[in-house]
Parts: C-alpha cells; sequence; structure tokens
C-alpha cells in the first residue's frame, strides 16, 4: 500500500518506520527535506522516501496526519484538493492547558480536521496512548489477548483500511462509530497522559477489549 505521512515527530516516525518494514511504500511529506525531524527518521529507517508534500500525497492511498493539533489547519490547506477521497488518518489530539480538552470538549478534534477537508475520508486512530506505545506494541503474557486501538470514522470502508492496518500493526481494531465518536478517544487519551505521565504509572499500559462471544 502507498501510505504518506504529514508530521514525523514522536508518533508519526515510529508508524512511519514499522509501516515501511511490513512492506508498505511510505512516503514523508517534507515541506524542508533537511529539518530536523526529517533527518531523524531517515537515520531511523533509510528506505522510507521523501517528498514534497503534493508528491508524497498524490500516490497515497492513505495518509496519516501526525503533526501537532496547533498545526493542522496550515497543514491541510495548502493541499488544497489533494486530499479528496483519500483516507486520512488522524493521529492528533487537541490538548489544552492543564490536559484539558483543547476544543473544551465542544466537538472533537477530528471533527475540526473534517471541517479542513471535507472531502477526505477522515479516520481517528492512533491517539488513546502515549508514543511509546507506537514503538512496541507487543504485550507478551496475555495469550491471544492483543492491545486495543479505537478508532471511529463515518465512512466504513476507509475504517476498514485503518483496521488492517491496526491488525498489522499489532493492534486489536475496535470501532467505536462514526466521527463524532472521536471526542470520546480524545478524553481517553487525556485519561492515559494523566495516569502515565502525571500519576507516575509510566507509558507501559495498554487497554484491551474483552467481549463474551
Amino acid at each position: 500500500m502507498n501510505i504518506a505521512f504529514i508530521g514525523v515527530g514522536n508518533v508519526g516516525a515510529p508508524l512511519a518506520d514499522r509501516l515501511q518494514k511490513l512492506g508498505h511504500n511510505v512516503s514523508i511529506a517534507a515541506r524542508d527535506p533537511n529539518s530536523p525531524s526529517i533527518r531523524d527518521v531517515m537515520t531511523r529507517n533509510a528506505d522510507l522516501i521523501v517528498q514534497s508534500p503534493p508528491e508524497a500525497i498524490a500516490s497515497a492511498e492513505v495518509v496519516f496526519l501526525a503533526v501537532p493539533f496547533a498545526a493542522i489547519e496550515p497543514a491541510l490547506t495548502s493541499l488544497g484538493a489533494a486530499l479528496d477521497g483519500k483516507v486520512l488518518v488522524d493521529c492528533t489530539n487537541p490538548v489544552g492547558a492543564n490536559l484539558s480538552h483543547g476544543l473544551e470538549s465542544k466537538i472533537s478534534g477530528s471533527e475540526k480536521v473534517q471541517e479542513l477537508v471535507p472531502n477526505a475520508r477522515v479516520v481517528k486512530a492512533f491517539t488513546i496512548y502515549g508514543f511509546e506505545n507506537f514503538e512496541d506494541s507487543f504485550y507478551p503474557g496475555y495469550g491471544d489477548i492483543k492491545p486495543a486501538m479505537l478508532i471511529a470514522g463515518n465512512d466504513l470502508a476507509a475504517k476498514e483500511t485503518v483496521a488492517e492496518l491496526c491488525r498489522q500493526l499489532g493492534w486489536e481494531p475496535v470501532d467505536t462509530g462514526n466521527l463524532s465518536m472521536s471526542l470520546h478517544l480524545e478524553h481517553l487519551t487525556l485519561l492515559w497522559i494523566k495516569m502515565a505521565r502525571v500519576q507516575g504509572r509510566g507509558s507501559g499500559f495498554v487497554w484491551a477489549m474483552l467481549q463474551r462471544g
């Protein structure tokens, strides 16, 4: 699959690296190919492809958005209609002061993303944990139980595409419903951050989905 990344910081870099090593063609959309984040991700994996944003997006079937939430508007509006019809995986979180919801819980960040690119097929995913779990999603000692990756989106086919990528990366995808459910996933991210970073539990924990047949 052809995959492009907008943003290769703490979240984007491990996902891009692992997806490329799984056999996908992964491109990094870079306005400045010599930026520190681009140099760092290429040091991690020299088989990643660095292209201008229009080039990277044009050939991609799936695009990961993994920039700080404050940067989504310039990142997306500059691409215009290039994202029309693309599966856009929103990995961002609107985090406000004192680990509050950055949009005052009135609307999800993913719905804001959809407003900026109304013809993209937005799916919320890879947001409910810290980046450490995107580096390594393997939790031994639980039999066949895999860590859950909660996703949300309005387009069923787009969600299935993202769900398959989740499976390949070692997650059990859990479809939580339409894109408005992203608000609850963003609150789940805040819960994880408060437990892991503030309370000192550490990053080595995830959620799982247990369901009776």
